[in-house]
């Protein structure tokens, strides 16, 4: 039973073999279908064909020049967005060399209020009087600051003047530029005494040196505290110009400020104690006294 169970088996695997032989010969041998053009088509071909070309190529170029004209925009809109973040960028830098040169004008001012030994209060110059040659100036500080009148005007380098007109918001200064703005100085290294005014221009001269003291060019000119308004030991500036006359008894020095008042920004205001207040008081009572006695 087995035997022919096996030999059924092996005939139904011939004739499947010889079964799909037969089917994959004839697909071999089936012919590709084809057609052949006519007249009309062959014409019609070879006239649209060209055109077709054209076409494709047209689109090709306009869809290159598209996406070429899209990314340049793209482009162009990152390059304006960047030069718009570094022109704030810049801004910002530049704020901040601008607040770093007033922090360290502001830390020489504090400095030499130590020197001098008083109060101050800091204040920016915000508008000057260009009708007098920068000799009046405004700062933006006032009576709610504690400013008073009379009060000495500073900065690192030496004297600006006096707060000779107050509100409650804004001080006028009267610097020393100014001819009726008188100031007791003495030059520093020969301890001779004389009157600084505003002369000419950015110049102060000092008058009423004895003729035979022996002042020298680039000598410092300092305050002698006398006037009860400057306190002592100020720079003022350094002579600069020397005329002794033939006659006479004194000499005519011109000093340039120590001050560059047409690069002022900011100043300090020294700020007067109870006690310098009463001095100034008492001060100002001899000098009335010693005027009316004078008139009598």
């Amino acid at each position: 039973m087995k035997l022919i169970a096996s030999e059924g088996s092996r005939t139904k695997l011939i004739i499947n073999l010889v079964v799909l032989s037969l089917a994959f010969y004839g697909v071999s041998k089936r012919k590709a279908p084809y057609k052949e053009a006519s007249i009309f088509e062959n014409v019609m071909m070879d006239t649209l064909a060209p055109l077709q070309r054209g076409i494709s190529n047209a689109y090709g170029n306009v869809a290159s020049f598209f996406e070429d004209y899209m990314l340049n925009v793209n482009a162009s809109k990152e390059n304006v967005a960047l030069k718009e973040k570094i022109g704030a960028l810049k801004q910002e830098v530049f704020a901040l060399k601008q607040l770093e040169q007033e922090n360290r004008r502001l830390r020489d001012i504090l400095n030499f209020g130590e020197k001098i030994k008083h109060e101050m209060i800091s204040a920016q110059v915000v508008a000057w009087d260009s009708s007098s040659d920068f000799r009046v100036i405004r700062i933006n500080k006032g009576v709610e600051d504690g400013i008073k009148l009379q009060s000495t005007v500073v900065t690192s380098e030496g004297v600006v003047g006096y707060v000779y007109r107050l509100t409650d918001h804004f001080a006028d200064i009267l610097t020393i530029l100014d001819p009726s703005n008188r100031v007791d100085v003495i030059v520093n290294r020969t301890r001779s005494y004389g009157i600084l005014e505003g002369y000419s221009g950015w110049r102060t001269v000092m008058k009423y040196v004895v003729r035979t003291d022996p002042v020298r060019l680039n000598d410092l000119v300092i305050t002698s505290g006398l006037g009860n308004i400057y306190p002592k030991g100020i720079p003022v500036g350094r002579i600069t110009k020397i005329e002794r006359e033939s006659y006479g008894i004194t000499q005519h020095l011109e000093v340039t400020p120590a001050v560059d008042f047409s690069k002022l920004e900011e100043v300090a205001v020294l700020v007067t104690t109870k006690d310098q207040e009463r001095k100034r008081v008492e001060w100002q009572a001899l000098e009335n006294n010693a005027e009316q006695g004078d008139d009598k």
